[in-house]
């Protein structure tokens, strides 16, 4: 079964916006956060890409997955989005990503 990568970058983001933004409960995100890393490649400090976009905060979220030997980057980012057309990393949107998963082969593991 493939990984799970998480960036770091991502972590840290889903937590401020579970906390801050949804209200989540604090004991909610720490057991989420352990849950994903307990079950994800976790990437942190990969390699800076010369790579501009309009929020600079999207590069380190690229350059993890990369580091981290994504197959494929799943989000709703929109600049992230508009440049799916480079070679660097197919990048999808969730619905995208589930038409490929139903798309792909079955896998006998």
């Amino acid at each position: 079964m493939p990984a799970v990568v998480v960036g770091a970058t991502v972590l840290t983001e889903l937590r401020r916006v579970l906390r801050q933004k949804l209200r989540v409960p604090a004991d909610t995100v720490e057991e989420m956060d352990a849950l994903l890393r307990r079950h994800a490649v976790v990437v942190n400090n990969a390699p800076a890409l010369a790579l501009k976009l309009r929020d600079k905060s999207d590069v380190p979220v690229l350059a993890e997955a990369i580091a981290g030997g994504a197959d494929v980057l799943v989000t709703g980012e929109r600049d992230l989005l508009n440049i799916a057309d480079k070679p660097l990393l197919p990048i999808l949107t969730p619905r995208g990503f589930w038409e490929w998963l139903r798309a792909a082969p079955a896998s006998d593991e």
